[in-house]
C-alpha cells in the first residue's frame, strides 16, 4: 500500500470540479462541488447522530438505502438545516439538478450541504451554474472540489492511497471538510470517498463502520457534534477484481487502505480545528478493552481544560487525569503514567537533572507515573509542549488493549471565529 496523488479522482471512473456560486453572498472561494462516476457505484454511508438533521443528510440516507449512488453534490455556506418544507425541497433539487446534467437518476445523487444554520439555501444560485459544474468534470477537477467544502477550515483535506487485491492495482481516494463544530458522536463532519475497488454494498459498510470507529469516531475539535456530519464512499468496480463479497484475504487488504487514509484524514481534520494551533494526538495503552481505551483517549482531547493546557504549554497532567475520571470508563489511577513527547527534533536539552529522553525526531518526557507525579523539567515540557505535533502518551496497566483519540488546543482565535459566524 502506498500513498498517492489525486483525491477523489484518483480511482478509475471518477471526475470532478467546483466552483464559486456566492451560495453565500460574501463567499469568495469556490462553494459547489461535484465527484461523477462514469459506472454506478454501490454505496455505503455514516452520519451525524445529532437528532436534529440536515436536509442533506436525511434526503443522502434515504437514496443510498439500497446501497447504490452515482454522483455527489456539495455545497459550501449554507447548511439547509432548520429549514422544514422548503429546504427538503432544495435538498431533493440539488439532486435533480445535478441527475439531470449527468443523466442519470436523482435517486443515485448524495448531496451535502455545510454552513450557516437555520437559513433557506439560494438553489437558484446552484441552477444557474450546474451546467458549468458538470461541463467542467476532469481528473484534475479534485483540486476545485476539495476548496469548494471548506468553511472554516484554513486549508483543504484530501487524501489517495494503491494497494492490490487479487492481482489487480486499486486505489481509494477522500476528501473532506472539518474545522468547527465537531465531536466524536460520528465527528467527520463532511467527506466524500470513492474506490474503483470491485465490493458489494454490504461489504463496503461493514469495511467503512469498522474504520470510522477508530478514526473519524475519535475526533473531537469543540465538543459540538453537527447537524450535518456525512461521510459516503462510492465503489465503482473498474479495478476489475473479483467482487469482495465477504471477509477474508481481500476484505482484509481493502480494509487497511481504507482504515489509513481514515486515519490521515481524522488527523488533518483535528489538526486544521478552527483557531488551532497545535495538533494532539492521545495515546492510551495498557486498558481493559479497547473501547475503554479509545474511551479514556476522547475524554482527555474533549476537555476544554486539557484543550487550553495545551494551549498555554502548561504541563498541567492533573487536567488529563481529570477527564479520564469522568469519563464514565474504568482505569487504575494508582497503576498510570503519563509522558509527554514532541513531533520534532528541535530541542536541545544539555541537562542531567530530568526526567526527559531523545528518541530520533522525537524528545519524550514523562511527568507521571505509577499514580505519582515525578519532579520533572518544567522548561522542557513547555519546550515540547510548544511543537505543533504533541502526543499525550497514557500508559494504564489494566490490560493490554490501546486506543487513540486525535483533537486541538483551545485558542482565543476560537471564540473570535464563532462569535461573529454568521457575518
Amino acid at each position: 500500500m502506498q500513498f498517492i496523488d489525486g483525491g477523489v479522482t484518483a480511482p478509475k471512473g471518477f471526475t470532478a470540479n467546483g466552483m464559486l456560486c456566492k451560495i453565500k453572498e460574501s463567499s469568495t472561494k469556490n462553494d459547489l462541488a461535484l465527484v461523477f462516476s462514469e459506472k454506478l457505484c454501490n454505496a455505503a454511508g455514516v452520519f451525524t447522530q445529532n437528532k436534529v438533521k440536515a436536509e442533506s443528510v436525511k434526503l443522502t440516507k434515504e437514496n443510498i438505502a439500497n446501497g447504490k449512488a452515482q454522483a455527489v453534490i456539495a455545497n459550501s455556506g449554507n447548511a439547509n438545516a432548520c429549514t422544514g418544507e422548503q429546504g427538503a425541497k432544495v435538498a431533493r433539487k440539488m439532486a435533480s439538478l445535478a441527475a439531470d446534467v449527468l443523466g442519470i437518476n436523482s435517486g443515485d445523487v448524495i448531496v451535502y450541504s455545510t454552513g450557516v444554520i437555520g437559513k433557506q439555501l439560494p438553489v437558484e444560485k446552484i441552477e444557474k451554474n450546474i451546467q458549468s459544474l458538470k461541463d467542467g468534470l476532469s481528473k484534475e477537477g479534485h483540486k476545485e472540489a476539495r476548496t469548494a467544502i471548506m468553511t472554516t477550515d484554513t486549508h483543504y483535506k484530501e487524501c489517495a492511497v494503491q494497494t492490490v487485491i487479487g492481482g489487480k492495482t486499486v486505489r481509494i481516494g477522500a476528501m473532506a471538510k472539518g474545522s468547527g463544530m465537531i465531536h466524536i458522536n460520528m465527528g467527520t463532519m463532511l467527506s466524500v470517498m470513492t474506490t474503483d475497488c470491485a465490493i458489494s454494498s454490504q461489504m463496503l459498510e461493514k469495511a467503512l463502520r469498522k474504520s470510522v470507529a477508530g478514526t473519524y469516531n475519535c475526533v473531537s475539535i469543540d465538543g459540538d457534534t453537527s447537524t450535518n456530519d456525512s461521510l459516503t464512499i462510492l465503489a465503482n468496480g473498474m479495478a476489475g477484481n473479483d467482487e469482495i463479497t465477504c471477509e477474508g484475504e481481500d476484505f482484509d487488504v481493502f480494509y487497511e487502505a481504507l482504515n489509513a487514509i481514515n486515519t490521515q484524514m481524522a488527523k488533518k481534520i483535528a489538526g486544521d480545528g478552527e483557531g488551532a494551533t497545535k495538533l494532539i494526538e492521545c495515546n492510551v495503552s495498557g486498558a481493559k478493552d479497547v473501547e475503554t481505551a479509545r474511551g479514556l483517549a476522547k475524554a482527555v482531547i474533549s476537555s476544554s481544560l486539557a484543550k487550553a493546557a495545551i494551549f498555554g504549554s502548561d504541563a498541567n497532567f492533573g487536567r488529563f487525569l481529570c477527564a479520564m475520571g469522568y469519563s464514565g470508563f474504568d482505569f487504575s489511577p494508582e497503576k498510570t503514567s503519563i509522558t509527554f513527547e514532541s513531533a520534532e527534533n528541535s530541542m536541545r536539552t544539555g541537562a542531567t537533572d530530568f526526567i526527559g529522553e531523545q528518541k530520533g525526531k522525537r524528545t519524550s518526557l514523562k511527568v507521571f507515573e505509577n499514580g505519582v507525579p515525578l519532579d520533572f523539567d518544567e522548561a522542557l515540557a513547555k519546550k515540547v509542549l510548544q511543537e505543533a505535533e504533541i502526543k499525550i502518551n497514557i500508559e494504564c496497566k489494566d490490560g493490554t488493549a490501546c486506543g487513540t483519540a486525535w483533537g486541538c488546543d483551545l485558542t482565543y482565535e476560537y471564540v473570535k471565529i464563532n462569535g461573529d459566524y454568521r457575518t
